[in-house]
């Protein structure tokens, strides 16, 4: 791909993350996109074949923006599950905030709108994927908590960590990001680390 070509990808994709945070997800068509990044329609999708590609793309992208690989890495490089729990979710606190304003507009749309639904599903599933990781740790160590099968843990975390509910303690409840983290560490050692982990730590 031609330098010309990143570079009217990337204008794009920029143009589309900021129409989605303006619009807060509603009416991003196509062609409000091409507009905003000056180009032709025909253009526009000669880079993505679909609205739910390039919608994918930006959420894709916003995580590239934000190092959220580089940011993952310490947990993924803890030595302990436990210790991978609680990394994890010091990056989640951190990062929902970040990618809030997209999400938000996604979310506020996707029951009427299946390209915004499929873009936020799909970074959804890729948090899913964090949470499956950090309860595999747990379990390889020994130190899941009975009952819990690694399926129905990762469901759980993965519901305890979603969006609309750090929304509900931060905004309705006034959590501080400092509040968040600690708390949910605390809920989630309380409900899926051995008893006896936590007592020897």
């Amino acid at each position: 791909m031609s330098s010309e070509n990143i570079d009217t990808r990337t204008r794009i994709l920029e143009a589309t993350l900021k129409t989605l945070e303006e619009s807060g997800g509603r009416g991003v068509r196509m062609g409000d996109i091409a507009k905003a990044t000056g180009i032709s329609r025909q253009a526009l999708y000669l880079h993505f074949k679909s609205r739910t590609e390039l919608l994918i793309a930006a959420t894709h992208y916003r995580d590239d923006l934000l190092d959220i690989e580089g940011r993952l890495a310490p947990s993924r490089a803890a030595k302990t599950g436990v210790e991978r729990l609680r990394l994890y979710i010091e990056f989640w606190g951190h990062f929902v905030p970040e990618i809030y304003s997209v999400g938000k507009a996604l979310m506020s749309v996707e029951d009427t709108d299946k390209d915004a639904a499929a873009a936020w599903h799909d970074r959804m599933w890729a948090m899913r994927d964090g949470c499956r990781a950090v309860i595999d740790a747990l379990h390889q160590d020994g130190a899941l908590a009975e009952p819990w099968t690694r399926s129905k843990a990762t469901e759980a975390l993965w519901t305890m960590l979603l969006v609309p509910n750090w929304e509900h303690l931060t905004m309705e409840c006034g959590w501080s990001t400092n509040q968040y983290i600690k708390w949910m560490t605390t809920l989630a050692q309380q409900s899926f680390v051995a008893r006896e982990i936590i007592d020897s730590e």
